[in-house]
């Protein structure tokens, strides 16, 4: 059975989809913005973690901040000028601290025009 519309149910569907998209559409994108951001922040904290490994291990600080770049490839923009090693000598025993850090960029621009983050690693030094 058809059901029939009468004149002052004209357009009811056009109002009622014109009231929900802008919600919809700042779901969608808040969506988007928080994958990206945890995508970077897990990034981040890999890289760290590497950098932290390596310096660790080996002992050197310029090869630990490349390490922890090269450890972030989708993360667009870091440098070695973002890595932070402390401390400088790694001895038997003691704790090396390494710590990136980035500001993301948002793409959409409603929840703020950028997020500071950071990543962080700690590895007790080897013998």
């Amino acid at each position: 059975m058809r059901r029939r519309i009468t004149k002052g149910e004209r357009g009811a569907a056009a109002v009622e989809f014109a009231l929900i998209v802008p919600l919809l559409v700042v779901l969608v994108f808040g969506i988007i913005e928080f994958g990206r951001v945890l995508n970077v922040q897990i990034s981040l904290s890999g890289a760290a973690r590497e950098g932290a490994r390596y310096m660790a291990i080996h002992k050197n600080v310029a090869d630990a901040k490349e390490t922890a770049w090269q450890a972030a490839p989708s993360v667009p923009g870091l440098s070695a000028s973002n890595i932070a090693i402390s401390p400088s000598t790694c001895v038997a025993g003691a704790k090396t601290t390494v710590t990136v850090t980035y500001t993301v960029d948002f793409v959409t621009g409603y929840f703020g025009a950028s997020m500071p983050l950071t990543g962080k690693g700690v590895m007790q030094c080897g013998g």
